[in-house]
């Protein structure tokens, strides 16, 4: 999976119920769709999970337009162009090293 793919999904958003629940009980607030579109559109897949199940997904950092960061696990579906959101969240500096690798 490429980043070129998961833009090509990008027009349809499937949320799962775990996403949802991250979305609004965020500890550092809210996150909005339009939020993820956009860390989507300027992310970049810094780790694949290509054995998950029922498909393979990812993780993408990336920034919203106002600079704030999320992580968001997505696996694209191709056939349908849709992008499951499996969850989002606001990466903690305490545990990640410049939101890209996790700190050991």
């Amino acid at each position: 999976m490429d980043a070129d793919q998961i833009h090509r999904c990008l027009k349809r958003l499937k949320f799962s119920g775990h996403a949802l629940k991250e979305m609004l009980e965020e500890e550092f607030g809210e996150v909005t769709e339009a939020e993820i579109r956009e860390a989507v559109t300027s992310g970049e897949i810094i780790e694949s999970y290509p054995k998950d199940r029922p498909v393979p997904s990812c993780l993408i950092y990336g920034n919203t337009k106002k600079r704030r960061p999320l992580h968001i696990v997505c696996a694209p579906l191709l056939g349908e162009e849709t992008l499951v959101i499996i969850t989002v969240y606001e990466p903690d500096p305490d545990k990640w090293i410049n939101f890209k690798r996790r700190k050991k």
